[in-house]
């Protein structure tokens, strides 16, 4: 897998997502990926905080970036695993999240978003 390159991808990733560029983030990922987040139950409530596809990745993300005019991220951190990173950013409302992505060959098979909390 990407493996020693995580800061690479990270880099990519968080550059794609300040563009507000969503067809070049879709790039990184499988036609079947799978996304979870609690902003999805929120934004797409039939969702149930699941997206499933590229095509329902699309509208989503879209309508995410439409909505969010000022959408920008900081990259914190980045920790890799074996097939998988964890991204952890401050987005442009200062919340911190962590965004880990499961990796199948070179594409993002499955993400999980979690948004800190209060403790």
């Amino acid at each position: 897998m990407i493996g020693p390159n995580w800061a690479d991808f990270a880099a990519e990733w968080c550059a794609a997502w300040n563009a507000r560029d969503v067809e070049r983030v879709l790039a990184h990922f499988h036609d079947d990926a799978v996304f979870t987040s609690p902003l999805a139950a929120q934004r797409v409530p039939e969702s149930g905080g699941t997206v499933r596809g590229k095509a329902a990745l699309r509208a989503y993300w879209t309508g995410g970036v439409r909505a969010v005019p000022d959408l920008h991220f900081t990259i914190e951190g980045v920790f890799g695993g074996v097939d998988m990173v964890t991204i952890l950013y401050r987005n442009q409302a200062g919340i911190r999240v962590a965004e880990t992505l499961r990796f199948d060959g070179d594409k993002v098979r499955e993400g999980h978003a979690a948004y800190e909390t209060a403790v």
